[in-house]
């Protein structure tokens, strides 16, 4: 996910002079200038309609209301739980970051994650929606209380290792490939810090349920593949977060902040080109999957003046363009995120490039087929949630940063040519999104949003000024910043989470906001039918430890093979030798 909570996203700078706008205002000045207005939205695209701020005030005129979050002994018993189970749970970051385990094949990562939970009480079971790395922790505490769910990530991300505590770029894992140099994967997305904070603030609810003997059943959800928005998508489409009254999420962020914004909806796909290989120097007659793929990433290029909005965003890599220059590619892949302000828009914006790959095929003589890997909604947003997570941010208060943390962050900031900032200590203001919807990052969590009354967070992980995705997330994950910021985060979501418990007039007020934006919304999975989620095939120790067997029911083992049956491309009838 990327990071959808800087609190940067939501201000305006202290100096904008005269008077405020109000998001009338701004939409009669915009027009139809390619930017969607609230009545517009309402009438053509319920779901950006639904995940739209209702409010006509002006961002500068709203002011956080307080004395939401209560103080009771079962917030007192679950923040003592997290300060007493410090060292664990830091311990459990500092293990997953260790493993840096890409998505669909995080082994170890999700058995920490488990093991973890399972001696905090919970009940574990592997194999949620047929991942083999995905699982469903559960913990009750008598009858008739509310169900609240917590999300668990810890997939790394290719590329980003980097040495933990380093403030220049220093890879953990060099490859030392002659032809093809890189690094190896690192959480510079701190989703080992996610699953982290989430697995510590759903065991100290527990332990507070069941000190103080507050009805209640926390589920912990540890999903895999968060990285390709996969994993809750498509669990999400098989009913695995149904009977949930609340659900609770937070994403390492370079501020500490929530807020009720939206994100983009998203669809991932991938374009695979078939040709005919021969050898470089005897190119009559190839027919180069590469030059296909690289057509198409040119041609869509040329989408971003006259056909995408300032919602939409497009971004590609090619994933398989052949191996060696004197052979030509047979075969070449390349992978679009296309995203979009709902799913209706991301279709569209989907159509235009699903016909580029049919021109580039055509042009280049190969043969193109594309699959669907993973497809969103835009979150649907709570109003209420959020603020009742500010107020128990601002009563905690910003995560505990030490000299060596902004130090860390200082030093990353001169590395990447920022201003020394440090860490953002403060707890940021809530505000309304802004006005218009500009678009941004997509989460997996948006699915369930529309399933459940949901809120989100982000707690200050990274220095300020960087970005998520990048070696210097990988460097503070798990160091004195990442630390910090998962005792903060299990702090804040376990404060919320035991307001809904001890408040039930709180969880009242947002299941009706949920029931209000959704009345004219039917979610419907944006996955295409018969649609089999990626996998990889665990190994047989993982298999044995967590009770699985392999392949899960819904998937095809092994996968149909993908193999070019494509001939050499005619050059006319042969000619006769010149005399």
């Amino acid at each position: 996910m990327c990071d959808l909570h800087d609190h940067h996203e939501h201000e305006l700078p202290e100096s904008t002079p005269g008077p405020q706008i109000s998001r009338r205002r701004i939409m009669q000045m915009l027009g139809a200038a390619g930017v969607t207005t609230a009545a517009m939205t309402a009438q053509a695209d319920p779901a950006m309609a639904a995940a739209a701020d209702a409010s006509d005030a002006a961002p500068l005129e709203y002011k956080a209301p307080e004395g939401l979050a209560e103080d009771s002994p079962a917030k007192t018993a679950a923040l003592g739980w997290i300060g007493a189970n410090s060292s664990r749970i830091t311990g459990l970051n500092e293990e997953i970051w260790e493993h840096a385990e890409l998505s669909l094949r995080e082994w170890n990562s999700s058995l920490a994650e488990a093991g973890f939970l399972e001696r905090a009480g919970f009940d574990v079971k592997f194999g949620t929606a047929g991942f083999p790395t995905a699982f469903t922790a559960t913990y009750s505490y008598g009858s008739g209380g509310p169900v609240l769910g917590f999300s668990g990530e810890y997939d790394a991300l290719p590329g980003l290792s980097q040495n933990k505590g380093v403030g220049h770029h220093d890879p953990r894992e060099y490859i030392h490939d002659p032809f093809a140099p890189s690094y190896g994967p690192g959480h510079g997305c701190g989703h080992s810090a996610l699953g982290t904070a989430a697995a510590a603030a759903a065991a100290a609810v527990a332990q507070a349920a069941k000190q103080h003997k507050l009805p209640v059943t926390v589920k912990f959800f540890g999903s895999t593949a968060e990285e390709t928005l996969i994993g809750k998508t498509y669990a999400v489409s098989k009913g695995v977060y149904e009977g949930l009254d609340a659900f609770l999420d937070w994403h390492p962020s370079t501020a500490n902040a929530t807020g009720w914004g939206t994100s983009n909806a998203m669809t991932a796909v991938t374009f695979t080109f078939l040709g005919v290989a021969g050898h470089g120097s005897t190119p009559l007659g190839n027919k180069s999957a590469l030059d296909a793929a690289v057509m198409m990433a040119t041609m869509s290029e040329f989408l971003r003046e006259e056909n995408m909005a300032p919602s939409a965003r497009l971004h590609w890599v090619i994933n398989n363009g052949g191996d060696i220059p004197n052979v030509t590619p047979e075969i070449a892949e390349i992978s679009y995120y296309v995203r979009e302000g709902s799913t209706a828009r991301v279709q569209v914006l989907l159509d235009k490039v699903i016909a580029i790959s049919e021109a580039a095929a055509k042009a280049s003589q190969t043969k193109v087929r594309h699959r669907i890997t993973s497809a969103c909604w835009n979150q649907l947003p709570s109003k209420s949630f959020a603020e009742l997570l500010h107020d128990n941010m601002r009563q905690i208060g910003p995560p505990k940063f030490s000299a060596e943390a902004h130090q860390l962050a200082k030093d990353l900031q001169k590395s990447l040519g920022l201003p020394e900032a440090g860490m953002h200590d403060k707890v940021g203001e809530l505000k309304p999104p802004d006005p218009v919807f500009l678009g941004g990052g997509s989460t997996d969590v948006a699915d369930i949003s529309w399933n459940v009354p949901t809120v989100s967070m982000g707690s200050a992980l990274a220095p300020i000024g960087t970005k998520m995705h990048t070696w210097s997330t990988a460097a503070c994950a798990a160091a004195a910043p990442g630390q910090a910021a998962v005792l903060a985060a299990a702090k804040y979501l376990a404060a919320t989470a035991v307001d809904l418990i001890t408040q039930p007039e709180r969880l009242k007020a947002i299941k009706d906001e949920f029931k209000d934006r959704t009345k004219d919304v039917e979610w419907k999975t944006a996955i295409p039918d018969g649609y089999e989620p990626p996998m990889y095939e665990p190994p047989a120790w993982f298999q044995k430890k967590t009770g699985q067997k392999w392949p899960p029911s819904n998937i095809t083992w092994p996968p149909k093979r993908v193999v070019s049956q494509e001939k050499f491309s005619s050059l006319g009838p042969a000619l006769e030798p010149q005399k």
